[in-house]
């Protein structure tokens, strides 16, 4: 980001890139993100559709893998210094990408599920996250302009829940999960909605069954943190919920963070 530009960020967990192509093209038309970060595009590498986000102005960054997890990053400016794989994690599931735009860093995180609390894919899931907030914290130390976003898999407090009695406890709301993230926050991050919206009841993600959108029964997971360099220069936090109404519709909706162009 130079001094005579200002930045949109998004981040959208589009549950297949395969199916959610048009509906990609379609957002990024309307919304105009200088910056859209991807998870769950479930291609493989040599299947991602480059030519066609590059049609649309786009550099891309990959990795992914067949059926499952997948991460990207489309920006306008060129995608430098990127990394797929993290140290200390030697992990063949697609979920962590880092790479640097002008001279923002920005990294992309598809957390895992955690499937049940207590369960061996939740021990996973606290294990994997310990491991990316090592890394993190030597990130933001090179790069104090950081941004992390993606799909979380945590609903960071009570607000963010529709129903908090429910889920107490339950995955993706459970303590030990809130205390993972607390950490990654710790390391000098903010959630970036929050500094513009402090009441509850905004979500990113609505199950596909129980009508769930349609009476609002979701969570926000979907999150974008800013490192303490940038967060003065947050102009505007949100989610955009049009596109789960799309027919076909990730469960996800796209959140977005626009900085302004000062130091």
């Amino acid at each position: 980001m130079t001094h005579d530009m200002s930045m949109k960020i998004a981040s959208w967990n589009v549950n297949s890139l395969n199916v959610r192509l048009p509906h990609v093209e379609r957002w990024c038309v309307a919304a105009r993100p200088d910056v859209l970060a991807l998870q769950e595009t479930k291609l493989e590498d040599a299947k991602f559709p480059r030519e066609a986000l590059e049609a649309f102005g786009y550099h891309c960054a990959f990795s992914g893998q067949k059926t499952y997890n997948g991460v990207a990053i489309l920006s306008r400016l060129p995608v430098t210094d990127v990394l797929t794989d993290i140290p200390g994690l030697d992990d063949p599931q697609r979920r962590v990408l880092a790479a640097t735009l002008g001279d923002v860093r920005v990294v992309n995180l598809y957390v895992v599920n955690g499937q049940s609390v207590g369960s061996e894919k939740f021990e996973y899931k606290l294990r994997w996250l310990s491991k990316v907030a090592l890394f993190l914290a030597e990130e933001i130390r090179r790069h104090p302009r950081m941004i992390v976003l993606g799909d979380f898999n945590i609903a960071p407090d009570d607000r963010d829940v529709y129903d908090p009695a429910a889920w107490r406890e339950q995955i993706l709301c459970s303590t030990p999960e809130r205390e993972a993230l607390a950490r990654l926050l710790d390391l000098g991050f903010s959630d970036s909605f929050r500094l513009f919206n402090t009441d509850a009841g905004h979500y990113s993600w609505w199950d596909y069954r129980q009508a769930a959108f349609r009476r609002n029964l979701g969570l926000r997971i979907d999150l974008i943190l800013v490192g303490a360099a940038l967060r003065a220069h947050c102009r505007a936090a949100g989610i955009d919920r049009e596109p789960r109404t799309w027919e076909r519709a990730s469960d996800h909706t796209p959140v977005t963070l626009e900085l302004d162009d000062g130091r």
